[in-house]
């Protein structure tokens, strides 16, 4: 496997839609090729006709919180475009109950989707990451700094927040860059279930790319931990 030639390289589960989509389309502009996973087939063929089926683009069906799927993912990757430089754990979704009202039947998808997934991902990349000095980025949540009443969803993603930060005392000795950005209220298929947006001033799946990118974008040797991403008028 060569590192030393070829343009970079990203892997972003859930990267179908919404931020993954958005971190997909940024990254494609900017030279890199990009390998994006989802559950939905048809979804990533819609992606993929949608940017007029480029070249560096790779698309694989498969559960991100399935350890066979995300490490065929990243050999897939690999043997695709030869080297691997970024992976981005965006792959989630919320359950919108609580847990003294909520349905359970929906928690434990949602949990391992949130929560395991992202550690399989480091777990199936770190040694490609190794290689290339590369960088894991972590799509968390406000709600995973902030308490909020019953919000199952939230405590997923204090996990996540806790993730990024074990994962990078372990793996910043290997070169490999740990970032966790944590969007506010964004303007993604997060809200479908809601029926509508919630008030006020909503961030653009764009947005968040954009500060993906200026994560791993910094300069070797410089590690931007956390980022946290409001949109102006959220308070909390």
């Amino acid at each position: 496997m060569s590192t030393s030639t070829a343009s970079r390289v990203a892997l972003i589960t859930g990267g179908g839609s919404g931020i993954g989509a958005a971190v997909a389309r940024r990254l494609l502009d900017a030279g890199h090729r990009v390998a994006v996973t989802g559950r939905r087939e048809e979804r990533l063929r819609a992606f993929a006709a949608e940017l007029g089926e480029p070249e560096g683009l790779l698309t694989i069906a498969g559960n991100a919180a399935e350890w066979d799927d995300v490490q065929s993912a990243v050999a897939a990757t690999l043997k695709e475009f030869g080297r691997l430089d970024t992976v981005v754990a965006n792959a989630g979704y919320a359950t919108h109950d609580s847990v003294a009202e909520g349905d359970p039947a929906g928690w434990r998808d949602m949990v391992l989707t949130n929560v395991l997934g992202p550690a399989l991902l480091v777990r199936a990349s770190v040694d490609a990451l190794k290689e290339s000095g590369g960088r894991i980025v972590l799509v968390g949540s406000v709600a995973g700094f902030v308490n909020t009443p019953g919000n199952i969803y939230g405590a997923t993603k204090w996990a996540v927040t806790g993730l990024a930060e074990n994962t990078r005392r372990q793996v910043t000795e290997w070169g490999v860059g740990v970032t966790l950005i944590a969007p506010g209220r964004v303007e993604t298929p997060f809200w479908d279930e809601y029926g509508s947006l919630p008030p006020g001033h909503l961030l653009t799946a764009d947005q968040i790319a954009d500060s993906v990118l200026w994560a791993i974008r910094q300069p070797a040797g410089v590690d931007v931990n956390t980022v946290v991403v409001r949109p102006i008028g959220q308070p909390n």
